[in-house]
């Protein structure tokens, strides 16, 4: 039971300047310039920010690349690395409701989400990748006996990881916490609205025993700093999650660069599918709201296009209606909160015109599609609930990356298939009936990455997670990370 009383003691204190991380330590921009954090909750200045620019991503990179040609880390067996790993897992527990309510307050998820999506996750992350990394063998090959084939998997270098201002701890930790256990070093750029916890983590990773120079943190505009990591000849790995338009630009970076290996992850426009054979109604509802609307709806797995049964349409629809009315927009750091705040006001204008695009295109707007809490100062929207919304409309096919649900009638399995391919993501789904054959023949027929069975989302380390079409490619989470992180080398020995 998380107590308000620690979430008090944390959420007014004063956060000073915040500095690139490089090499171990704290340092200034090489311009000095900075930039400006506000808080969703209130829109009050947070702090300010490095403002980094191509000398500090050079900085950065020959830091990470000193340290891994040094071998302090990269030749450590795995499992001395294993130990650094866990002791960072246990830090990052100890100080999990000051990173949290940190982490609340520069991007506004819901506390209660927060402490388990964010410290919480993370801790899991390095925990499980530093549990794994003593326990990869490599192969034989099954050659000749003169010869002996051996294969195996090395760190590929400087690793870079570039991540979104929703859930910056957990999905930085999918990336960071396998490309370190595989003995890289790590250069990472936070989103400049959500950039505080992950530089909070750094200073840990140093605390945790991890050497100088292995992790380092490059904070400001992804258009400057971005694109400096993209196009940087000594970064060998590039990791991504965030929008179509900036993947595209990384593999032109690529292409323009080192032909460095770029993995993507670049959202959703989920379908979650409610067959009339459903066990239980209440609970697909229950789920189906959570799926949208948690975290405002800022989640790239959010289950945003709800296609339902005609049979059950009305039905479903109302007690969808009901269920989001019950729930309570207010300031993330109040536990009562059941949904906090939009990450920005440029987010927050997003959404609600794309409120005005579904109107004029002929959805049905059921509840919600407004600003709330103007007087508190911070970035709050009502969950939005469109109905007779057609595959083809603005709010069908874009991720809106907001609080609001589309729901969408199908015929029967042929026709759900047809809507729920219709995008060009592909990264999760939902599938709720009571019949076998339904959903295993909807779990090969939906093209998605990962899709849910009678429940939406939830999903451990034990599984990946990568989308399909423009959703991206390669996965973050289970052993099959590590995969983008190592290469594959071959010694073919003749014995003779």
């Amino acid at each position: 039971m998380i107590s308000q009383n620690s979430i008090e003691s944390y959420k007014e204190q004063d956060i000073p300047e915040q500095f690139h991380f490089i090499g171990g330590r704290k340092q200034k921009s090489q311009t000095g310039n900075t930039v400006e954090v506000f808080s969703p909750r209130n829109g009050k200045l947070l702090t300010t920010l490095a403002s980094g620019d191509v000398e500090d991503i050079n900085l950065a990179v020959s830091s990470a690349k000193q340290a891994f040609e040094s071998g302090i880390w990269s030749n450590k067996s795995p499992a001395e690395r294993k130990k650094v790993l866990i002791r960072f897992a246990d830090l990052i527990e100890s100080h999990a409701m000051e990173i949290a309510v940190l982490g609340v307050r520069d991007n506004g998820t819901e506390i209660n989400m927060a402490l388990k999506a964010e410290p919480g996750s993370a801790a899991s992350t390095f925990r499980y990748y530093g549990e794994a990394i003593d326990k990869l063998y490599g192969e034989i090959a099954p050659t000749s006996n003169s010869i002996l084939g051996l294969i195996e998997r090395s760190p590929v270098g400087v690793v870079g990881v570039i991540v979104p201002w929703n859930f910056p701890l957990m999905i930085g930790a999918w990336k960071v916490a396998p490309a370190l256990a595989a003995g890289n070093s790590v250069v990472l750029k936070p989103s400049e609205t959500a950039s505080l916890s992950l530089l909070r983590l750094a200073e840990l990773a140093v605390e945790a025993g991890l050497p100088e120079g292995v992790f380092n943190v490059v904070t400001g505009k992804g258009s400057v700093v971005g694109e400096a990591l993209a196009l940087h000849m000594d970064v060998d790995v590039l990791a991504f999650t965030g929008s179509g338009f900036v993947g595209r630009r990384l593999l032109e970076y690529s292409a323009r660069s080192n032909l460095k290996h770029i993995y993507l992850e670049l959202g959703g426009k989920s379908p979650n599918i409610i067959f009339p054979d459903v066990a239980d109604l209440d609970k697909a509802a229950s789920a189906a709201v959570n799926g949208i609307f948690r975290n405002s709806g800022q989640v790239c797995i959010a289950g945003s296009r709800l296609l339902v049964h005609k049979s059950i349409y009305e039905q479903f629809l109302e007690l969808i209606i009901q269920k989001t009315q019950q729930m309570t927009v207010g300031d993330p750091l109040d536990q009562s909160s059941d949904i906090g705040a939009i990450n920005s006001a440029v987010q927050l204008q997003q959404n609600l015109d794309y409120v005005e695009t579904a109107k004029s295109e002929g959805a049905i707007l059921c509840s919600g599609g407004q600003q709330i809490l103007v007087g508190s100062g911070g970035y709050y929207m009502q969950p939005t609930i469109f109905k007779d919304v057609t595959a083809e409309m603005q709010i069908a096919q874009q991720e809106v990356f907001g609080p609001i649900l589309c729901v969408i009638p199908f015929e029967d399995e042929d026709d759900a298939v047809r809507i729920a391919n219709s995008t060009n993501y592909g990264l999760a789904a939902g599938v709720w009936t009571a019949n076998l054959e339904v959903a295993h023949r909807m779990i090969r027929k939906i093209k998605s990455g990962v899709i849910h069975v009678n429940c939406y989302g939830g999903s451990d380390l034990t599984v990946p997670l990568g989308g399909l079409k423009q959703s991206g490619n390669g996965h973050d989470k289970s052993l099959h990370a590590i995969e983008k992180y190592t290469c594959l080398k071959s010694a073919w020995i003749n014995l003779g």
